[in-house]
């Protein structure tokens, strides 16, 4: 997919209103007011500016938009800005398919790949951070099974047709650049010397010896394949705990610019493979002498219950809409017993995946490049 260039600028504080102001769609969701309006920039990720927009009657927007280059990395590693139109569509379309989970998409200009969202306000914090200040989260596994069991079923073969499914897959395939950094800091940089790394002087050894074990490497070239042939379903491509957003009461699934039709075990093995991050990284957080035993043992029960919970619900809606999708056909799948079978060999198959793809990202998270603030902070 060609990138739209025309246009394009990098919006500051002051241009960011006169945009708003010039934008119906945008600068009615603050009720066309923009007298005492205030912008926060407030972007902590590694590639894009994200902005809060506020004013004095309370109206308030977020605007997200992607630049030609990786955030952390500066101008030096240049990125497509495309993967905003991506980041928009699957908002919309998961957004779609399961409301409650997803923050709703005002508006999007493409030549200036920017999003203007609905604002996840306070007392939402992300889930990352949450964890490391090490507060309880009773709906996180019901909320985020939800959301994966629906985003992930209702856009594969098991619901869809064939002709549905790859016209869709089509219209992911542009966001080539995207799955190719994934490709290099998850499936190769670790295994490798390379610039971007991020070791010296304490995790050196640690990554000598990951990139010597040849065992590991094997399974993680089959893992890759995968993540590059397997067009299975829209996965939000980065789901790790820096990607939602929580309240005790609610759960927002934000920052799908890495989407595309891949591997569904990607995205159950990121979110609990950096819950699992979490885990091992609760001893550092303790303070005042109080432990966080207790608190390890919910991580390890979501983790559990986050599995168990989308297991049961995906197996539902297959059940419900077995004679839709083109995966199964119920003319050949008709005994009870033989689409167990298939149902249980469907999900182990998954869950195996997504130990290989969930360890994957907790070794890139070690040695890689993007390290996560559970251990670094």
């Amino acid at each position: 997919m060609a990138e739209v260039d025309g246009g394009f600028r990098t919006l500051d504080e002051q241009s960011l209103i006169d945009y708003i102001s010039a934008t119906p769609a945008v600068s009615s969701r603050l009720g066309n007011d923009l007298e005492g309006i205030s912008v926060k920039e407030v972007g902590d990720g590694n590639l894009n500016f994200v902005y809060i927009v506020s004013n004095s009657s309370g109206g308030s927007v977020v605007i997200k938009q992607a630049i030609p280059y990786i955030r952390c990395i500066g101008e030096s590693w240049p990125m497509t800005k495309e993967r905003a139109y991506f980041e928009a569509l699957t908002l919309r379309e998961h957004g779609r398919l399961c409301t409650a989970h997803v923050p709703e998409v005002y508006n999007f200009d493409r030549n200036l790949s920017l999003i203007a969202m609905r604002y996840v306000e306070p007392p939402h914090i992300i889930l990352r951070k949450g964890l490391i200040a090490g507060i309880e989260y009773p709906l996180l596994a019901e909320h985020m099974s939800e959301y994966m069991a629906r985003t992930l079923f209702f856009t594969s073969l098991l619901f869809r047709s064939t002709t549905e499914h790859k016209r869709e897959v089509a219209n992911y395939c542009g966001n080539v650049e995207l799955c190719r950094l994934t490709e290099q800091v998850v499936f190769s940089d670790p295994y490798k010397v390379s610039q971007y790394n991020r070791t010296s002087p304490y995790l050196d050894h640690d990554a000598e010896i990951v990139r010597e074990d040849d065992i590991l490497k094997l399974e993680v070239a089959g893992l890759k394949s995968m993540f590059c042939e397997r067009s299975q379903a829209l996965i939000h491509g980065d789901l790790h705990t820096g990607s939602v957003m929580v309240t005790t009461e609610s759960t927002q699934v934000i920052d799908p610019e890495f989407a595309f039709y891949g591997p569904m075990g990607f995205d159950i093995g990121a979110f609990v493979g950096n819950l699992i991050l979490a885990f091992f990284s609760q001893d550092g957080h303790t303070d005042g002498g109080k432990d966080r035993i207790a608190y390890k043992e919910w991580i390890l029960k979501t983790i559990e219950d986050t599995w168990n919970l989308f297991h049961k619900k995906f197996i539902c809606l297959w059940n419900e809409n077995r004679d839709v999708g083109e995966a199964y056909l119920v003319d050949v799948y008709k005994k009870p017993e033989l689409l167990l079978l298939v149902q249980g060999k469907y999900m182990k198959d998954l869950f195996h995946d997504s130990l290989g793809f969930g360890a994957a990202k907790m070794i890139r998270r070690i040695v890689g490049v993007a390290h996560v603030e559970d251990f670094e902070s």
